[in-house]
Parts: C-alpha cells; sequence; structure tokens
C-alpha cells in the first residue's frame, strides 16, 4: 500500500496493491474511483407482467457497474455496510381493477417496498411510476432486487425500459 503527495496538483493518494482507492484533491474533495457503486435498466419492456405472482424485474443493461457485483438482476454487496439502494419503476397499462400494486426491494436481510390502491383511480391509468430508496444494512455477499406484484385486475400491466435499478455504499 501507499499513502502519496503529489505537489504538481496538491492532492493527496492512498492506495493498496499498486492501486489509487482514494485521492483528496486541494479543494477538500474526495474521490475514491474503486468504491461500489451501479445502476442498471432493462434491456426491453416487460409486457404483461403475470398477476398475483412475484415477478423479479428484468435489468438486462448495466449502464456502470463499479467493481462488477451486478449480474442477473441482482447486486451482490462486495463487503459489509450500508448500501443506498434506488428504484425507479415506470409502468404502462396500470389496471385500476387491481386489488393493489407494490414495488419491493428485496435484500438479503430486510424486504422494503412501496404499496398502492389503483382502486382510487376512476379507470385505467397509461402511466405511472414508483420510487423507492431506502438505506440498506447488507453484510458482505448479501444480495439485492427489485420484484413486482399486483393483485386481482387483467394482464395488461408493462414495466417499460426507462425504469432503473441503482446503488452505492455509503458507508
Amino acid at each position: 500500500g501507499y499513502v502519496a503527495y503529489d505537489h504538481g496538483n496538491n492532492s493527496m493518494q492512498f492506495g493498496t496493491s499498486s492501486t489509487e482507492g482514494m485521492r483528496i484533491d486541494s479543494s477538500g474533495n474526495v474521490t475514491m474511483p474503486l468504491q461500489p457503486a451501479f445502476q442498471a435498466i432493462p434491456a426491453t419492456n416487460q409486457v404483461d407482467m403475470a398477476i398475483n405472482t412475484n415477478v423479479t424485474i428484468v435489468f438486462g443493461t448495466e449502464l456502470f457497474d463499479v467493481g462488477s457485483n451486478f449480474a442477473s438482476n441482482t447486486f451482490t454487496a462486495p463487503v459489509t455496510g450500508k448500501y443506498q439502494l434506488n428504484a425507479n419503476i415506470r409502468l404502462n397499462n396500470v389496471d385500476s381493477a387491481a386489488t393493489y400494486y407494490i414495488i419491493y426491494i428485496v435484500t438479503s436481510n430486510r424486504v422494503y417496498y412501496t404499496i398502492e390502491d389503483p382502486t382510487k383511480y376512476s379507470g385505467d391509468v397509461n402511466y405511472k411510476s414508483y420510487n423507492i430508496s431506502v438505506l440498506a444494512d447488507m453484510d458482505a455477499s448479501d444480495t439485492a432486487k427489485v420484484n413486482h406484484f399486483f393483485n386481482a385486475g387483467t394482464v395488461t400491466l408493462d414495466i417499460i425500459s426507462t425504469s432503473s435499478f441503482s446503488g452505492y455504499l455509503a458507508c
């Protein structure tokens, strides 16, 4: 490992195994280029979601994945810590006859969710977004994924490819 001060740009670097893990610049900004972080989106729309079934949302396109910890719709924590996890799910063809809609962030330790009663609408809704953000306590090798469930209604619901799932090690 090493600790180095670069007089040329007035920055302090910290590293292990000849790889920089943290830098503090002359303004006090801290960058950690190896800090686990990811963002993924669906590669395509998921159409006609099943009724009364807990469905994992498919995130087939990684926008970034620092540390390569996201695969097969699942984030795996590389180290124990607190992780900020976020899901923004865009739905089309929301059936107002369904009893409820739930979006879950499912981790190894806990399930976090947002729920809505669509019967409050006077008719079907063309599009709707659900957002959920949590600071999750995760141990090394714990996993996180996003699921969807809706009860009753008809098979018309689509999850749109502008949805996203992201996260990073906060502390």
